[in-house]
C-alpha cells in the first residue's frame, strides 16, 4: 500500500449528543463537495476511548502545493458555504494538523 507523503488530520469536537446529526449533515452536504475537490479520503473515525464527541477525518496529499490547490477548490466551491452554515452549531472545536510521512518507516506499510 502506498502512503501519501502529506496527510491532513482533522479532528472536530461535536456538541454532545449531536454526533448523528453532524454525520448526516457532513455526509449529505460536505462529502459530495469534498469528494469532488479533495478526492478520496483516507478514513473517518469517532473517538471510542479518551476525549469524547470527536469526529476525525484524514485526507492524503502528494505535496503542500497539492494540499493548497485542493483546499482552495473546496473553499471556492459554490455549495461549501451551505455545509458550513448547516454544521456551525454542531462543531464546538476544530483541530487541523498536516503530518508528513517518514519514508524509511513507511516501507513497512
Amino acid at each position: 500500500m502506498y502512503a501519501k507523503p502529506l496527510v491532513d488530520c482533522r479532528v472536530y469536537t461535536i456538541t454532545p449528543r449531536k454526533m448523528a446529526e453532524f454525520i448526516e449533515v457532513f455526509n449529505t452536504l460536505a462529502m459530495p463537495i469534498l469528494k469532488e475537490t479533495l478526492g478520496s479520503p483516507l478514513g473517518f473515525y469517532t473517538t471510542w476511548v479518551g476525549k469524547q464527541n470527536q469526529f476525525v477525518h484524514l485526507w492524503g496529499y502528494d505535496s503542500l502545493d497539492d494540499y493548497e490547490k485542493r483546499s482552495a477548490a473546496r473553499d471556492a466551491h459554490p455549495d461549501f458555504a451551505r455545509y458550513l452554515a448547516a454544521s456551525a452549531h454542531l462543531i464546538v472545536e476544530q483541530e487541523t494538523s498536516l503530518v508528513r510521512h517518514i519514508p524509511v518507516l513507511n516501507d513497512w506499510v
